[in-house]
C-alpha cells in the first residue's frame, strides 16, 4: 500500500516508520501523503492508544524536505497545506504520539518531532531548524512550536542562527523527553510506553486535550477547561476502577471497564 513508509500495529500501539534511506528519510510529497493517510488510519483504530513515529537505519530520523522538491516549489504552492495541515493532525490527535529519534532530524524532519507529544532521542542525533541557509523559514509550525516547548529566546537562537544541537543538549534545554545511546533506544521507548498504558485511556486523552486547548487561550477559560474535562472523568468506569484499585493495593485494569 505504500511506497515511502510501514506501518505496523502491534495491540495498542501503532508505528510508522519513515523509509527512504538513500535520501535519510527525507520528505518528498509522496511520502508526506502516505505519512497522512497512515496517521488517519492509526487515528481511526478505537483500540490504539500511542502512536510511535520514526526512520528507517540509524542515520536519520527524517532529514528534512526533499530539496530537489522544494527548489522547484513556486510562491503559490507555499500556501499550500502540505506539511503543516499533516503536522497539526498528529498534533491533535487522540493517541499519545511519540517520536522516536534515531538520527538526524532536520528541517521538516525536526518540525514532524515536535508536533509529537513526546521526543525520545539517541544521543549522537543532530536536531536544528537551518531553514534560513536556505533563504527560507521553518514552515511545518517549526517557528511556533519550538517557541512553545523551550521558550521564544532558545528559539529565536536556533532559528535564526541555523544552530543544530545534539540529544544531549536538546535533553537539557528541555526538547525532549529522555536522550540515550542508540542501542537504548528501544528498551527506553519501551518503557516509555509501558507508562502510558498503565494510566486510564480516556484520562489520558482529555489530559492532551487540556494540555494542547489550554496553551492559547486565557487562564480563566483554560482552567475551566481543566474542570470540564475532570468532571466527565469523574463519572467514568475508569475513574472508579483506578482510585478501587488504588484502595486495594493493586494494579488497575482499565481493559475491562
Amino acid at each position: 500500500m505504500f511506497q515511502n513508509i510501514k506501518v505496523k500495529k502491534d495491540e495498542f500501539v501503532g508505528t510508522i516508520t519513515i523509509d527512504r534511506q538513500q535520501v535519510r528519510n527525507a520528505l518528498n510529497k509522496v511520502t508526506i501523503d502516505e505519512l497522512q493517510i497512515a496517521v488517519r488510519e492509526l487515528e481511526r483504530d478505537t483500540k490504539l492508544r500511542i502512536i510511535i513515529i520514526t526512520g528507517a537505519g540509524e542515520k536519520a530520523f527524517v532529514a528534512g524536505a526533499d530539496i530537489k522538491e522544494l527548489h522547484e516549489r513556486t510562491m503559490l504552492e507555499a500556501l499550500v497545506p502540505g506539511m503543516q495541515k499533516v503536522y497539526r493532525e498528529i498534533e491533535q490527535s487522540s493517541k499519545v504520539t511519540i517520536a522516536v529519534i534515531n538520527g538526524h532530524a532536520l528541517g521538516g524532519g525536526f518540525e514532524l518531532a515536535l508536533a509529537c507529544d513526546l521526543r525520545v532521542v539517541a544521543n549522537h542525533a543532530k536536531l536544528g531548524l537551518p531553514e534560513l541557509n536556505l533563504a527560507i523559514i521553518p514552515g511545518a509550525g517549526g517557528t511556533q512550536r519550538l517557541m512553545r516547548i523551550v521558550g521564544k529566546g532558545r528559539a529565536v537562537e536556533m532559528i535564526l542562527t541555523g544552530k543544530i544541537i545534539d540529544g544531549q543538549e536538546a535533553e537539557r534545554i528541555g526538547l525532549v523527553t529522555q536522550s540515550v545511546d542508540r542501542q537504548d533506544l528501544k528498551a527506553v521507548t519501551d518503557q516509555l510506553i509501558d507508562s502510558i498504558l498503565s494510566k486510564g485511556p480516556l484520562a489520558l486523552k482529555l489530559a492532551k486535550m487540556v494540555l494542547n486547548k489550554g496553551q492559547d487561550i486565557d487562564l480563566d477559560t483554560a482552567l475551566m477547561l481543566e474542570k470540564l474535562a475532570q468532571t466527565i472523568l469523574f463519572a467514568s468506569e475508569e475513574k472508579q476502577e483506578g482510585t478501587q484499585a488504588f484502595l486495594e493495593k493493586r494494579k488497575p485494569n482499565y481493559h475491562r471497564v
